[in-house]
């Protein structure tokens, strides 16, 4: 093992010279130099980025025409939206949690008139847009959310019978 080590060190040519006198101080100032310019550099450019993104959310939320729906009118009908949304929310996840090869069709085809409905809400929408606080286009727009409500309550009843053909109008037959 020993003759391998001497070997080694004989056949390569290592510089075994002692550095010059003050290479140390040199070499730490040049690593001082360079982390200093680069922290400089990194402050400067982060700087104008954030520049950059601040002037660019200015003027993109100056281009975006702000859409008035129905929680805008007034802080009841903002509840009204938020507790119809919450509810239809909640329906569509107890339906999709009864999702299966049975009742597939009932719920696809409740979808596809859940999605009809939202296309005539976003009528509404540019309705409520052009003629603010009109009447007629608020109790539209709520009607169109109770229809949602109504169209999820059937299916869960559809789904039911599906799941338990037994039970009929809650009469049990035996």
């Amino acid at each position: 093992m020993e003759d391998k080590l001497n070997t080694f060190f004989s056949d390569n040519n290592f510089d075994l010279q002692e550095p010059q006198a003050g290479h140390l101080e040199r070499f730490e100032r040049k690593l001082n130099r360079s982390s200093n310019e680069k922290k400089y550099s990194w402050k400067w450019l982060s700087v104008a980025a954030s520049i950059v993104l601040l002037i660019g959310f200015y003027l993109g939320s100056l281009q975006q025409p702000k859409t008035f729906d129905l929680a805008d009118v007034s802080p009841k009908m903002e509840e009204v939206q938020n507790y119809f949304i919450r509810t239809i929310n909640q329906e569509l996840k107890t339906i999709e949690k009864n999702r299966s090869l049975n009742t597939e069709t009932v719920i696809e085809s409740a979808l596809n008139e859940l999605e009809e409905l939202e296309e005539s809400y976003a009528l509404f929408v540019e309705e409520l847009n052009k003629n603010r606080n009109q009447a007629k286009i608020i109790n539209a727009m709520i009607k169109n959310y109770q229809q949602r409500l109504q169209i999820l309550e059937n299916v869960l009843q559809q789904i039911e019978q599906i799941k338990n053909p037994k039970i009929i109008d809650n009469e049990t037959f035996i």
